[in-house]
């Protein structure tokens, strides 16, 4: 078993001795043997060929995508034929003949144990490695013939978005023993008619009541860290943040009544996403986990399973609740007039009304869908946007500043208020640049694809596109990890898809309008009872486990404000 990854940085480029073909290339490798051919500058024997000819009517790959700065666009083998021909082969032989090794990121991944720190907290920093030596895409050996191209090119993007390629199977069924296929699993014309039922539920009469629902659970929020700065000024925010979103997406979206801020069935819950959100990631990252009977045995398949169960009993509560409430008296017509449903009452009326279009297993789906992604990437996006303004105490003053002016003591907000804090809503967006709530999404061509500059994928071909590293390329962004709040000023132009915190094109978030509102919400109240300040000893290292987390958590200290 491999302990330590091996670096071997892989190209697709068109050798300019082989008619056409397209091989991987190392831009790093091993020596060759000295008399080889490799060593002597001659073409060595591709380990992956494509012949244009083998593929009818389908464009040429064409990448890298991203070295402009090369001749033709094209990694030449030429200039390193030392490297070429015993990583080509080395990475062929690996990856077809030995199965307990895959490459992830471009690094060995073999049976990895859950809790290895193997490059755990070193993706994102490695992928803005590349991002600052690719400025389009970069591609990714997987495993045999598999490979990931990651996209964070803004043109590339609006491509991809425009079309309507499905999401990978390959790794986002293993998100279904846990949420189902609701709208995030779900591709073609289920997905469409699911989309296009509950989008009512976002429609803004809807949303606009639920601003002081989302006020309530921050100030529950907001009184509970005054009691605990009283003893610790220090605070960890995100698992705090978490239970007020949830508390949130339970009293907006399924009616629930009460706060589950301080219930006990919603900390199991929490534990059990925390728990599922991990185990999706060490899955991914090993080939042996991938088999769905070998991931059975093991004991994070066995975790994955009760974590999944009690994830849906949470749900299921949830749901009968609701059930047993439109059952009473008068209860149901009352709804039923209602202009605009809810979103757990647009499923229930779809499988009362039409029985056969909604069976419970995708109402129950959809619920755990919507549970999960309605609360975690608005905790997410709040606790990250919190940790930025507490980098930076001048823009956090001038936010406060604006929002005092608008709201005094904070004791009445409405969503008329949430329009009129143009200087707050600046810093939000900016930290949603610097830390995107979902860091990246996939999608598996169905065509091929040409992109504007000419270049060109197959059918077939896995995408990773990633917001993260859209958000950081120096390309797209001048000095990416500046936090700098004027590029969102009033009048600033951007390319269409250069922000894209809740991705883009025909699948973008269907929350994206109630997500902004409840950060506005949160950030406000915030900022009027607490001064904050990062604690300089926890320092937050920025992690993808579905949702953009912190490995170490979120840290700050806060200061009551009179």
């Amino acid at each position: 078993m491999l302990q330590k990854p091996l670096h071997h940085e892989c190209l697709w480029a068109e050798h300019p001795q082989t008619s056409g073909q397209y091989l991987w290339v190392p831009a790093s490798g091993l020596p060759a043997r000295p008399g080889s051919a490799a060593a002597q500058g001659r073409p060595a024997l591709p380990a992956q060929t494509v012949a244009a000819q083998s593929l009818p009517g389908v464009p040429v790959p064409s990448f890298p995508l991203a070295l402009r700065a090369q001749p033709g666009g094209v990694a030449s083998p030429s200039a390193e034929p030392a490297h070429l021909a015993m990583a080509c082969v080395a990475h062929y032989f690996l990856s077809t003949y030995s199965p307990c090794v895959s490459l992830w990121g471009n690094s060995f991944v073999a049976a990895v144990p859950r809790n290895s720190q193997l490059q755990e907290d070193q993706d994102l920093p490695e992928l803005l490695k590349r991002v600052e030596k690719f400025p389009c895409a970069c591609p990714h050996w997987l495993w045999g013939s598999k490979v990931l191209f990651t996209v964070y090119d803004p043109d590339y993007m609006k491509v991809i978005l425009g079309r309507s390629d499905p999401k990978p199977l390959g790794t986002y069924r293993f998100l279904a023993p846990w949420i189902g296929y609701g709208l995030l699993l779900l591709n073609g014309q289920t997905w469409f008619q699911h989309r296009r039922m509950l989008t009512p539920a976002f429609h803004y009469d809807i949303l606009k009541p639920y601003v002081g629902l989302m006020a309530d659970s921050v100030r529950v929020m907001l009184d509970k860290w005054e009691k605990l700065i009283s003893q610790d000024s220090h605070l960890e925010i995100f698992g705090h943040v978490s239970l007020m979103t949830l508390d949130t997406i339970m009293k907006c979206a399924f009616s629930h009544q009460g706060s589950v801020q301080t219930d006990r069935n919603s900390q199991s819950y929490m534990q059990a996403v925390e728990d599922l959100k991990n185990l999706f990631f060490f899955r991914i990252r090993n080939i042996f986990y991938h088999n769905d009977t070998i991931y059975r045995l093991t004991s994070d398949g066995r975790w994955n399973h009760r974590a999944s169960q009690l994830a849906h009993q949470h749900t299921e509560r949830v749901i009968n609740l609701r059930k047993a409430h439109l059952q009473k008296e008068g209860e149901l017509e009352k709804v039923r007039k209602k202009r605009h449903l809810d979103f757990l009452d647009i499923l229930l009326f779809s499988k009362m009304e039409n029985g056969s279009s909604l069976s419970d297993e995708d109402l129950r789906a959809e619920v755990d869908t919507f549970m999960f992604e309605g609360h975690d990437t608005t905790a997410s996006g709040i606790s990250w946007i919190l940790y930025a303004l507490a980098m930076h105490p001048e823009h956090q003053q001038r936010c406060r500043e604006e929002i005092q002016g608008l709201l005094g003591d904070g004791a009445s907000i409405s969503w008329d208020h949430l329009d009129q804090m143009p200087y707050t809503t600046m810093c939000i967006k900016e930290a949603l640049r610097l830390y995107p709530p979902v860091p990246a999404i996939g999608r598996e061509l169905t065509k091929p694809i040409t992109f504007p500059d000419g270049r060109s994928l197959p059918k077939g071909i896995m995408i990773a596109l990633s917001f993260y590293a859209l958000h950081h390329n120096p390309e797209v962004w001048p000095n990416p990890e500046v936090f700098d709040p004027s590029r969102f000023a009033p009048g600033s132009t951007q390319h269409s898809h250069a922000f894209l915190p809740f991705s883009g094109g025909s699948r973008n978030c269907i929350g994206k309008q109630f997500a902004m509102k409840e950060l506005k919400v949160a950030v406000a109240l915030t900022l009027l009872r607490f001064e904050l300040s990062p604690d300089p000893s926890r320092v937050p290292v920025p992690i993808p486990r579905i949702v953009l987390m912190s490995k170490s958590g979120i840290h700050l200290h806060l200061r009551k404000l009179l």
